[in-house]
């Protein structure tokens, strides 16, 4: 019997690939079956299955005959029977959003343990110990996952109820005896039972993976990372191989490269006669996976190849999960794999030196977060070096995801998360995390664990976020309850101050002083070279000190901007002259306002290396620093302030402040002076006779910055009288969303508004459709008129759907704050032609 449908499919059905439809690891499943490597079979549940059953809170019959339906394909495709011998079938029950969510979701394997199949399973692999073994793994996982138990029996418990029992005892009576102890711990907790029914399990174990889309975990990982709520899980239901059955046996997790360093070559871990979860949970501290090599070189080599050839078709670095049975090696799933910043750069760098990708592949798998993450401050390495002398280094283990940070130990996820609120920079010990931990872990800016390996979930939700993380620190002794961790005869206590290296995985007493990052890497320099290229926009800097200017051009920057307000509040001189301005007479402010121009001006004008330079003039309504102008008391002094060229002589005070710090300049800088909110162009045009008729000012361009919709109307007019133009783009989304524009700058209130459907863009990151329109009516200019210079002012971290929006409508000058430049470059290069 073969089914087909839009609800199900199998690994070996033929026929095009949706990964929305199969999710992520139904997708791979089913490319590796069909590249005909040793997949064991299988079918997928689609996420459309999982958008019914949300939608009704049930699975319809249909469904539930389809699945029987798939399951009959796979006993024949197998030879195996489901719930019975002599070959019992046994199954995993995974889920597989279509985006990689490592840990979020619900898993159950050996699934369809009755009683018959598992005498058939210690018959057929002679060995009753092993049955006992995978019944006990069955019920505990199910009755946690699908009954929501919690407390499962330990493994010590096992030990005692088969002690004595050996391979070749009779199967029957071991299987009473723990079916029956596991039984009565979970009446005695929820007065439920695990079915005996394997069809029951089935069924009950593919609704939990359903249910598990929407875990209090699940959502926040969503909202974390920005996953779309309505994508859905699908459910993966495989045959199992067995990992547990022998020496020969056992469970690997496998990068094609370093994930943590990006270094070419197999990366990961294997732990012999073991399953799939024992690796991850990291409940063991597994084997190198090069550790097959001696033991079973066959495998090793197999594997070795394989993973070659799938990252060569993929162009990616992929992780890989593969399971070897009896000496025979199966692949579970492959994925695009989690990696650090410093990791993605030189992957990115080396495949394209490979030829294995072209310059937007390359470009493709580096994110604008990684970007951001490299420009982290590190250890001072002199402070990093008298650390290890003295001593310090509490012990050493795996870095499983890079950075340094200076943090108090926290034990407790809870605790963590209402620490940070605080105000704490936090470290979260754990002995082990599980996704229970999410929270804290999302809070700290460090997480360090005493087992696991670098496959463990708290190496992979570490690197996904981008965490400074250490795991495997086998010497520590964490006690959450207690709020203690033990090393080398000491005991830290909440809240005692450590570092970590999530690089060489040191954990070290105290505080390490931090410095800021090193000379960038050469493959980050030439990557963002290329995209440049592609892009061929023009990124401008926002800077604000001389450090600042020297930076952006080492980052890229073609051009910078800075605002008179921001430059003079840096180096102290604006307070004093908002006080004159409030207490005495605009011309007692503007001299003052003059010399301070002059001199800070005149610093940073040395340091430029571009060849254009955008000076704002400070706006005395600005909503994001009206507690620094002190603006309601400014404006009952003197309310022509409010007014974009409201007083001319403080205008001209900057005017000639600028003119006098460009005469100290001897290189070719072109500098242009904008005035913020203009609406008019009689206003642009006012400003350009004020320049005329200041000695001196020759030099001196004349701009705009658009900020509303009326100044949008009259960008025909404004361009004609202005050598530039500047559309603030926050301050325009705000005025037209009817929001203040320093909202569009933090995480609340919008999140909330965002969360509650009562807004339905983000204006943070999108576009809004009228706002759209405006932006629309500018781009008309630009397309008109290429030599205009028109360009687009960003404030706050940049987002790749922003620029590829802007940059699609035509526009190729943008200005962005400091960090942001390496960022908006790489965002521009990805476009696709």
């Amino acid at each position: 019997m073969t089914v087909t449908t839009e609800m199900t499919r199998a690994f070996s059905e033929p026929g095009a690939i949706d990964r929305n439809v199969l999710g992520g690891k139904g997708y791979g499943l089913v490319e590796m079956t069909q590249e005909g490597l040793n997949v064991p079979g299988g079918y997928v549940i689609s996420t459309s299955a999982c958008h019914e059953y949300l939608e009704h809170g049930s699975m319809t019959a249909e469904l539930i005959d389809e699945i029987h339906a798939r399951l009959s394909e796979l006993e024949d495709k197998t030879g195996k029977t489901f719930g019975g011998g002599p070959f019992p079938l046994l199954l995993s029950v995974r889920s597989g959003a279509p985006v990689s969510m490592p840990g979020m979701m619900d898993t159950v394997l050996n699934l369809g343990l009755g009683r018959d199949a598992a005498i058939a399973l210690a018959d057929v692999t002679g060995d009753t110990r092993f049955m006992a073994d995978v019944l006990f793994r069955f019920h505990g996982m199910y009755a946690e996952t699908v009954l929501g138990a919690l407390e499962t029996p330990d493994r010590v418990d096992l030990n005692s109820l088969i002690d004595g029992v050996t391979a070749t005892s009779q199967p029957g009576p071991v299987y009473d005896t723990v079916w029956q102890h596991c039984q009565a711990l979970l009446r005695d907790e929820l007065d439920e039972e695990v079915p005996d029914d394997p069809r029951a399990q089935l069924i009950g174990a593919v609704e939990a993976v359903f249910r598990s889309w929407n875990t209090r975990r699940a959502v926040k990982y969503r909202e974390v990372h920005k996953i779309p709520n309505d994508l859905g899980t699908a459910v993966v239901v495989q045959s199992m191989v067995f990992g547990n059955l022998d020496q020969d046996s056992g469970s690997g997790v496998v990068f094609t490269r370093n994930p943590v360093t990006g270094e070419p070559g197999l990366f990961g871990e294997f732990l012999s006669a073991s399953q799939g979860e024992d690796v991850v949970a990291g409940i063991r501290t597994p084997d190198p996976v090069t550790a097959l090599r001696d033991r079973l070189p066959h495998v090793y080599t197999e594997l070795e190849n394989t993973c070659a050839e799938l990252e060569r078709r993929r162009g990616d670095v992929l992780d890989i999960e593969f399971t070897v049975e009896r000496g025979i090696l199966y692949m579970l799933q492959v994925r695009s794999a989690k990696r650090t910043a410093q990791a993605a750069i030189r992957i990115a760098a080396d495949l394209l030196a490979e030829q294995v990708v072209t310059t937007a592949g390359a470009l493709s798998t580096v994110s604008l977060e990684q970007i951001r993450q490299v420009q982290r401050p590190g250890f001072d390495p002199d402070a990093h070096a008298r650390a290890r002398d003295d001593g310090r280094v509490l012990a050493t283990g795996v870095g499983a995801a890079p950075g340094h940070v200076v943090g108090a130990l926290y034990f407790d996820s809870d605790a963590a998360q209402q620490a940070v609120k605080e105000g704490v920079t936090v470290i979260l010990a754990r002995p082990v995390t599980s996704p229970t931990d999410l929270h804290g872990m999302i809070a700290a800016d460090g997480i360090l664990t005493a087992t696991g390996g670098s496959t463990s979930h708290a190496a992979v939700v570490a690197r996904a976020l981008g965490t400074t993380c250490v795991v495997g620190c086998g010497a520590l002794d964490i006690d959450p309850a207690a709020g203690t961790m033990h090393v080398g005869g000491q005991t830290l206590v909440t809240g005692d101050v450590v570092s970590l290296d999530g690089t060489t995985g040191e954990v070290i007493l105290g505080e390490i002083e931090l410095s800021e990052p090193a000379a960038e890497d050469d493959r980050l320099t030439a990557l963002l070279e290329l995209a440049r290229e592609r892009s061929g926009a023009q990124i401008f800097a926002r800077s604000t000190t001389p450090d600042q200017a020297r930076q952006a051009h080492g980052r890229g920057a073609t051009g910078l901007v800075a605002g008179i307000d921001d430059v003079l509040a840096t180096t102290g001189h604006l307070d004093g002259i908002i006080t004159t301005l409030r207490e005495g007479e605009i011309s007692d402010a503007s001299a003052a306002l003059e010399r301070a121009v002059a001199t800070e001006f005149g610093r940073l004008f040395a340091e430029a290396t571009v060849t254009e330079f955008g000076v704002r003039a400070i706006d005395f309504h600005a909503d994001e620093s009206s507690e620094l102008l002190r603006t309601a008391e400014l404006f009952i002094a003197h309310p022509e302030l409010a007014l974009p060229l409201g007083s001319e002589e403080i205008l001209a005070a900057q005017l000639r402040g600028i003119a006098a710090a460009l005469q100290e300049v001897t290189t070719d800088l072109t500098v242009h002076f904008t005035v913020r909110k203009i609406a008019d162009s009689r206003e642009i045009a006012a400003l350009v006779k004020l320049r005329d008729t200041l000695p001196g000012s020759a030099r001196v361009e004349i701009g705009a910055y658009l900020t509303s919709p009326r100044g949008i109307a009259s960008i025909d007019g404004i361009t004609t009288h202005s050598d530039v133009v500047w559309i603030e783009l926050r301050v325009l989304q705000a005025a037209v969303a009817g929001i203040s524009a320093r909202h569009l700058l933090t995480s609340e209130p919008l999140d909330s508004y965002l969360r509650r459907g009562l807004i339905t863009v983000d204006p943070r990151v999108e576009i809004d459709d009228q706002v759209g329109g405006l932006v629309d009516s500018v781009a008309d200019v630009v397309a008109r008129e290429p030599g205009r210079r028109i360009g687009i002012r960003l404030t706050g971290p940049v987002s790749v759907e922003l620029l590829s929006s802007l940059q699609q409508r035509g526009f190729a000058r943008f200005a962005v704050d400091g960090d942001e430049v390496r960022p908006s470059i790489l965002a521009l290069g990805q476009r696709e032609r």
